[in-house]
């Protein structure tokens, strides 16, 4: 009976999406006080290319909790085209350290604006959103 418990858990699965890249051999879990008054802790899991609609970018994959006990995965995709206006008004391209700590800052935009997040979710970078963190970050 287990067996055949387990064997439909398993079959019900969803199949995961291509392999993350870039996750750290040590993942260290971090924490954030967000302005909505929940600290969560957070670890990166990795990137990937992904395509939305007609764009293309990266997702980039954070584990989150606020309680230590259910979990939920946090992407956001970050497509090319966000970035790309900010690089041709400052004429030069952002790397890839540059592109996470933009990514970094608009998660935590989104646990600072979200009500309490509990559940798995794909957020958007906007070529505003770059704008704005590009000025925070002071690059």
């Amino acid at each position: 009976m287990l067996a055949k418990f387990l064997e439909l858990l398993r079959r019900d699965r969803q199949q995961p999406g291509p392999e993350l890249l870039g996750r750290p051999p040590i993942r260290r879990e971090k924490a954030y006080a967000a302005d909505s008054g929940y600290v969560y802790q957070y670890t990166y899991e990795g990137y990937r290319a992904a395509t939305r609609s007609d764009s293309v970018g990266r997702e980039f994959v954070f584990e989150c909790t606020s309680d230590r006990a259910a979990r939920f995965r946090l992407a956001v995709f970050a497509p090319d085209e966000s970035f790309a206006a900010w690089e041709r008004s400052a004429g030069r391209d952002l790397n890839a350290v540059e592109r996470y700590a933009i990514v970094k800052m608009q998660l935590f935009a989104i646990l600072d604006e979200s009500e309490h997040i509990r559940h798995d979710g794909e957020w958007p970078l906007t070529a505003e959103q770059v704008e704005r963190h590009v000025a925070e970050l002071d690059l």
